[in-house]
């Protein structure tokens, strides 16, 4: 039987370190790559629940270009189908290396790829974690790009935000987190508002970075997220609000409470959902 293309996708990238030219070790002792599984899961189950038939895949990509490969094994595309694949992005190193920016390669050729597969209207949604979070905001320009959901975003105050106009980001931070600053995740929303992109960020009170506690509210709230951008699954409406608010608007403004504003999850969980239009 021939599988019909996705009709969306989602990149996912882990975390990493701020130097480290050696590549990732393989499987689960990669563990900012073991971090993100249970999100991996998690958007499969709910993109299957919606009748989108999605499944987990992995794919590889250094920064001398994609490839369909590595040594932890072959990638593998369970039921990709015609729904929503999911994709984990493999670096080739573990650091994101000063001007080299190895991380934001990788995302690139991993796009790349997608869009030699499954051609230039595939929409895609990059959800990354710490330095995968800065890697996605960096390569949300390329064309296949609809969105950023970023997890405990790594952001420095001098990275570019030019890239995200008419991107939908969302970035989502603890307010406890001591390895990233929520702080400075709030101020690139607002920056990348005004450059002309759709931002919204939502603070989990009691959070850390690593995503261990409250794990299944970071859940659920990313596969929410992440399928609403998609326009795939409902999308909860204040974070549906907050991304129309003008380009003047304060940080504040955008800035949502999980327990408060969505009901400690995401769509039934929470406030009534609202469907994002399709956006190109």
């Amino acid at each position: 039987m021939v599988q019909r293309p996705p009709s969306a996708a989602v990149l996912v990238l882990h975390g990493g370190r701020e130097t480290g030219t050696e590549p990732p070790p393989p499987g689960l002792l990669n563990l900012p790559g073991t971090r993100m599984r249970p999100f991996v899961r998690a958007l499969g189950r709910a993109a299957r629940t919606a009748g989108t038939g999605a499944g987990p895949a992995s794919a590889s990509a250094s920064s001398a270009g994609p490839a369909l490969g590595s040594s932890a094994g072959p990638a593998s595309a369970t039921g990709a189908g015609s729904g929503v694949l999911v994709r984990q992005v493999r670096y080739g190193h573990r650091g994101w290396n000063g001007d080299r920016a190895d991380p934001l390669h990788d995302a690139v050729a991993a796009l790349d790829a997608l869009r030699d597969e499954a051609g230039d209207e595939l929409p895609v949604v990059l959800l990354g974690h710490s330095m995968g979070a800065r890697a996605a905001l960096r390569a949300a320009g390329h064309p296949l790009v609809r969105g950023v959901v970023g997890l405990a975003p790594w952001c420095p105050p001098g990275d570019p935000v030019t890239q995200l106009a008419d991107r939908d980001v969302v970035l989502v931070h603890s307010n406890r987190d001591r390895l990233t600053s929520p702080q400075a995740s709030q101020s690139l929303t607002a920056r990348a508002r005004r450059a002309g992109a759709r931002t919204c960020m939502i603070t989990v009170r009691g959070g850390d970075h690593a995503m261990i506690r409250r794990a299944p509210a970071w859940h659920r709230v990313t596969t929410a997220l992440v399928l609403g951008l998609l326009g795939s699954g409902s999308l909860p409406a204040p974070v549906g609000a907050a991304l129309a608010l003008p380009a003047t608007a304060e940080a504040t403004e955008g800035t949502l409470d999980l327990d408060l504003d969505l009901g400690a999850g995401a769509g039934p969980a929470g406030r009534p959902p609202t469907t994002v239009p399709p956006r190109r």
